[in-house]
């Protein structure tokens, strides 16, 4: 049968090829050209319509996606349209019109798997390989759709099975490896968007805290994943208890240099149930200091001030000591030390300094800002402003330098001084 298989094959291409001397296949190869030309030309209008209006407002929501919908099937509907006027003609004049009934199907096909695909894409993040692998895939399943339709499927299939090699007491046959790329591209792709679309409706839930998101979406996802490989797995027949030596070999890997990894792993969960680091969180953990942009399975993003992202591994987090400014309250007390002169009087001092407090407009009225008198330094009196703000992730060097300014201009307005370092130096005569 397998020798028979592609003899079938050939013997239906002979038979085409005979069939082209007749004037009715040249009829409807005419068709199918002018269709070709006439769509793809529809195509380029419409690609640069859109690429047009890339200089404009952008259009959004449902509006984007029906016009990026169309640009994907314009081409085979197009083409279809056309494929259905020519064959109209073609039947009123009596020719035989084959070739096209078996066109308008695969042009029909094609347009869904590409809308299906497309459709199916939005559910990820958008990148340049997502893009060309979209392409790839929907020409990969449309090619398979026209073999059976075509009726060489079988034929195909026989043929692709007679490539084998036995690996012990396993037959593994080309036909067996793309079935099992098959299953494991498709289950996972599923997976993925699956966890995807989860994601970003945990984001947008007002029910949920930020923590739990987290949770939720990295447990969504772990488990998805797993449910698809071991799916894809047994769809080919392959015996799910050889697991168990994978799950050996696992073992030994994380004994010998995979702690860390593991380790990091586990920590991302740890951090996400108990809750003591979420997103939006301002935290200082050695010398990062920023706010939590997002955790990952094995790190999180910590953004700062200058726009820098510092991926720290979940295991420091969990090992390392980690100052959470905004924990439980997002308030934040800064405390501004001043300095002055003994000649000045301190009183006075105090209250420009609560007024100086109101030059930043991030510091609160409650709880209200404060002077204290600290103690009598060697050069001066040492007081210190405490304010509170309650947006640390905006930065506090800002309100600081803020309020020093206004200090240093009501001191230099008021003549109160700030007393540089005084040393008293006695010279002994020489001799003595």
């Amino acid at each position: 049968m397998q020798s028979d298989a592609p003899a079938s094959v050939l013997a239906e291409l002979n038979d085409w090829y005979a069939a082209l001397n007749e004037p009715a296949h040249w009829y409807q190869l005419a068709v199918l050209v002018v269709a070709l030309a006439g769509a793809w030309y529809a195509h380029r209008r419409l690609d640069a319509r859109l690429g047009g209006s890339a200089d404009q407002a952008e259009p959004a929501g449902l509006r984007r996606f029906t016009l990026r919908s169309v640009q994907r099937v314009l081409l085979p509907l197009s083409m279809l349209f056309a494929v259905l006027i020519g064959r109209a003609i073609l039947d009123a004049l009596h020719v035989n019109t084959a070739v096209l009934g078996l066109a308008v199907p695969l042009l029909m096909s094609l347009a869904a798997i590409r809308l299906v695909i497309y459709a199916l894409r939005k559910g990820f993040t958008m990148t340049p390989a997502l893009k060309a692998w979209e392409n790839v895939v929907s020409t990969s399943i449309w090619a398979v759709l026209a073999l059976h339709l075509l009726g060489w499927l079988p034929e195909v299939t026989v043929a692709l099975d007679g490539l084998a090699f036995n690996l012990g007491t396993a037959r593994i046959s080309l036909l067996a490896v793309l079935k099992l790329i098959l299953a494991v591209a498709s289950l996972m792709t599923l997976a993925f968007w699956l966890a995807n679309v989860i994601d970003r409706h945990m984001k947008t839930s007002a029910h949920i805290n930020p923590a739990m998101q987290v949770a939720l979406a990295k447990f969504s996802r772990f488990f998805l994943v797993t449910l698809a490989v071991l799916l894809s797995l047994n769809a080919v027949g392959i015996d799910l208890t050889a697991l168990a030596v994978f799950g050996g070999a696992l073992g030994v890997g994380l004994g010998l240099g995979l702690q860390r990894i593991a380790s990091n792993f586990i920590s991302g969960f740890i951090l996400v149930l108990d809750r003591s680091i979420k997103p939006g969180d301002v935290i200082t953990i050695g010398q990062s200091f920023g706010w939590v942009q997002e955790l990952r399975a094995r790190y999180v993003v910590v953004r700062n001030r200058d726009g820098v992202e510092t991926l720290i591994p979940n295991e420091n987090l969990i090992t390392s000591e980690v100052i959470n400014w905004s924990y439980t309250d997002p308030n934040v007390r800064l405390r501004i030390p001043v300095q002055i002169s003994y000649d000045d009087d301190p009183e006075q001092a105090m209250a420009l300094m609560l007024e100086a407090a109101k030059a930043s407009p991030r510091v609160l009225a409650d709880p209200a800002p404060v002077v204290r008198l600290m103690e009598f330094g060697d050069n001066g009196i040492l007081l210190e402003l405490r304010v509170w703000i309650d947006d640390p992730e905006e930065g506090v060097g800002n309100v600081r330098s803020t309020i020093n300014l206004a200090v240093w201009r009501a001191f230099k307005q008021a003549g109160i001084t700030i007393p540089y370092p005084q040393r008293d130096i006695h010279i002994k005569p020489a001799g003595v």
